[in-house]
């Protein structure tokens, strides 16, 4: 069984402090797992007020190298010694947004990786960390795309070019409804996604889909589009928040009814 608290959002309710990031601190069958840390401290200091104790974290995973899910890392550590954080292979400190023809820095804070360089493991395109517990790496071609729709960039020397994701994973979850999938940003699309997921768990079903979708850019029509495609992977439920944003989330409880759920900081998801 998954019960999943989520530590920072956009969103928040009552004294829990909101922000702009995402992390979600997961127990899996006893096993206490972090996903992300948000943009800052405040992951940390709304996991005191609900009781989730950080120093019990067996292990955590970074699920992209963008500041909103990588800047309370410092906090993190600070509350645990022990605990290795799992970043995929190709993550590095040279993630960029662009506005016009300016390029914002947008990643890993600088320094970081060598500084904690002692707790990080690197993940390949498929690995398990525990039993039941694996992440996945992208292998949907042609992700360069989204990266370029989406104003979002990786420094190489001195060219700047459309990302291609290469930092991105997903957490996927085995239990006994069918496969839970846990996807932070979904920079690659969440139906990209969840296709790359049954496909790497052939004759498995995926009973729920929890994270930000990257669509707070995008028009109605392509929402709408997007749920039809999330109504015939089969997904049981869809929890996002986040990048999703609130237009976009509308269009996707319109057209997906129960389905959908927006999650907000403190929320608990029990699959």
């Amino acid at each position: 069984m998954i019960h999943a608290t989520v530590l920072a959002d956009n969103l928040a309710r009552g004294a829990l402090a909101a922000e702009w990031g995402l992390s979600i601190h997961i127990d899996y069958n006893g096993h206490k797992i972090l996903l992300d840390t948000g943009a800052s401290d405040r992951f940390a200091q709304n996991a005191e007020k609900l009781g989730i104790d950080l120093n019990a974290v067996e292990l955590g995973v970074l699920s992209h190298a963008h500041y909103d899910h990588a800047n309370g890392l410092t906090a993190f550590f600070a509350h645990n010694a022990h605990a290795p954080f799992y970043l995929r292979e190709g993550s590095e400190e040279n993630c960029y947004g662009k506005r016009w023809i300016f390029h914002k820095y947008i990643g890993i804070r600088r320094g970081l990786l060598q500084k904690y360089g002692d707790r990080f493991r690197y993940t390949g395109d498929r690995e398990e960390l525990l039993p039941g517990v694996h992440v996945l790496a992208h292998h949907t071609a042609g992700l360069e795309a989204f990266g370029k729709k989406n104003h979002l960039y990786i420094r190489q020397g001195l060219r700047f070019l459309p990302d291609p994701f290469l930092h991105e994973q997903t957490l996927v979850f085995e239990t006994e409804k069918g496969l839970a999938v846990f996807s932070s940003c979904s920079h690659g699309g969440i139906d990209n996604i969840m296709k790359e997921v049954m496909d790497a768990f052939p004759g498995r079903h995926i009973c729920a889909a929890a994270g930000g979708f990257h669509l707070f850019r995008t028009s109605r029509e392509d929402v709408r589009a997007l749920a039809g495609r999330l109504r015939e992977a089969g997904a049981e439920k869809i929890y996002t928040g986040h990048c999703t944003g609130e237009a976009a989330y509308q269009v996707l409880k319109e057209e997906l009814g129960d389905q959908a759920a927006q999650i907000h900081t403190g929320m608990e998801l029990v699959i």
